[in-house]
């Protein structure tokens, strides 16, 4: 395990200040409706609103922002199946870096797509017999380029965390009194970092995480106390989703900050993101409607509050999104 100094609020707040003028401030939605079906006031982070559809563009922003003249020249390359990819490649393409992403073969067209039109070199692998850490590392070395993970660096941690940071600022604006998040999670850094921000400036905010069913690492790491992998688990429509364990770094910050975590099925996504394209107007991928599928399952205790939850991405390939409202 690398060791790195301890991730804080201040971090995240920094990260904050270096996405003003790049990142998009997503707007908390909230439809009469969705609260009837959840039984209370539900607010949504609508990161598909994010510029390339999800919140990674800000973890992408505040990690090459801060490379030396030196690493830029040399460029970046990363693995991911999409949203951080695109992530990347959207950053990097704005700051005149070269990028390289390892994708696998059977990443959704859209998000593969979308890194080829900011310009990226994709490296295809094969998920079921290939080791995506291997290829960036063995192009790193060969190049000289600057690997940027997806969830386990303490600068993309705190850029995903200024979502929580916002959570907190736009739910006062609303009124709101959280007494919950939800938030998705793959790897965890969106929830690692929101985390941090949310217990300095939502403190009575209880943390849940929703990840998918079969790939519930998080949920059974925090119920064992130590960490799980999710080695032979069955695929999902959640492609951002299929991390194999908690991250290195992110996991202590989670498993200090998580109340509980809930597992959700593909068929409670594709219902949830046909419901918030009705009632919110918006497309969710399947991973980035798990919190909103969990707050509409009720799977919160039955007293509370307020809750907000992340709609974390919305690239979704058409013929899943008609499949999603073909249930309507």
């Amino acid at each position: 395990m690398t060791t790195h100094r301890k991730i804080t609020a201040d971090d995240v707040q920094a990260a904050a200040e270096r996405l003003i003028g790049h990142a998009v401030k997503t707007p908390l939605l909230e439809s009469r409706v969705l609260n009837a079906i959840a039984g209370r006031r539900v607010l949504c982070k609508a990161e598909v609103l994010q510029k390339t559809g999800s919140f990674k563009y800000r973890g992408a922003l505040n990690r090459l922002s801060q490379l030396s003249a030196a690493q830029r020249k040399a460029g970046v390359v990363a693995f991911s199946s999409g949203n951080h990819a695109q992530g990347i490649s959207r950053v990097a393409k704005e700051l005149g870096i070269s990028a390289v992403i390892v994708m696998p073969e059977d990443a959704p067209a859209v998000k593969v797509a979308g890194v080829l039109a900011d310009g990226a070199k994709i490296v295809s692998y094969d998920r079921a017999g290939q080791s995506r850490e291997a290829i960036a590392a063995a192009i790193s070395a060969r190049e000289g380029r600057v690997i940027v993970p997806s969830y386990d660096d303490p600068h993309i941690i705190a850029g995903q965390g200024t979502t929580g940071l916002e959570i907190a600022a736009q739910a006062k604006t609303a009124g709101a009194a959280l007494s919950a998040v939800i938030i998705c999670m793959g790897g965890g850094g969106l929830c690692a970092g929101s985390s941090l921000a949310l217990a300095r400036h939502a403190p009575a905010a209880k943390i849940f995480g929703a990840e998918p069913a079969d790939h519930d690492d998080h949920r059974r790491s925090l119920h064992s106390g130590r960490r799980q992998r999710n080695d032979g688990a069955p695929d999902s429509l959640c492609d951002a989703l299929l991390t194999p364990t908690p991250g290195d770094l992110t996991w202590p910050i989670n498993s200090r900050h998580l109340t509980d975590v809930f597992a959700i099925t593909d068929e409670e996504c594709l219902m949830t993101m046909a419901l918030a394209k009705m009632h919110l107007d918006i497309t969710t991928e399947p991973g980035g409607a798990v919190a909103l599928a969990a707050a509409l399952s009720r799977r919160l205790p039955e007293s509370g509050g307020d809750v907000a939850v992340t709609l974390s991405g919305g690239n979704v390939d058409p013929s899943v999104m008609a499949r999603a409202m073909a249930l309507i």
